[in-house]
């Protein structure tokens, strides 16, 4: 088993050098603002060719495609929840979210992987929420996960707000 690194970085994912970055998508995979604009931008066509091969993924899961032009090895494309005030199941989904994509680069064999803040952009879920779920989650996913392949988790981070809410959840 091996001790997994957890590292908060302000910064823009498209830039990362590990295995895999995720992307925060739309359920028809379609491009979109945030993150998922700024990574198929920075990507290149390919990627999106892929992504309508695939043609959707529903909310809490995860799909993996080519990374183009990307300093990565592949990009998981995972669907987080619309926030709808909280009693929707928003947290479930959020934690499939992150715990799916984690399968995906476990059984790839990746060693690390970069998260963006997942639902907190354009889906409206409220940053000092999504990243308690989101740290739990994936602290959960490597204690039932012993001998995975993941050493590092990175989170992306686009701003101070975001970082400090993450820093804060990474703490407790």
């Amino acid at each position: 088993m091996g001790m997994v690194n957890y590292n908060l970085v302000l910064g823009d994912i498209t830039t990362q050098v590990v295995d895999a970055i995720v992307n925060a998508a739309n359920e028809r995979l379609a491009g979109g603002g945030g993150v998922d604009g700024a990574i198929h931008r920075a990507g290149g066509l390919s990627i999106m060719q892929e992504c309508m091969k695939i043609g959707s993924c529903p909310t809490g899961c995860a799909v993996l495609t080519t990374a183009g032009q990307l300093k990565a090895k592949a990009v998981i494309h995972t669907v987080g929840p619309v926030w709808h005030g909280g009693n929707s199941g928003e947290d479930k989904l959020l934690a499939s979210s992150y715990r799916s994509s984690l399968e995906l680069a476990m059984l790839k064999g990746f060693k690390s992987v970069a998260f963006p803040s997942i639902s907190t952009g354009v889906y409206g879920y409220p940053v000092d929420l999504a990243a308690p779920v989101a740290i739990n989650a994936v602290r959960k996913f490597f204690k039932d996960n012993m001998a995975c392949s993941i050493t590092e988790v990175r989170f992306v981070l686009f701003d101070d707000f975001t970082y400090s809410a993450f820093e804060k959840a990474l703490a407790q």
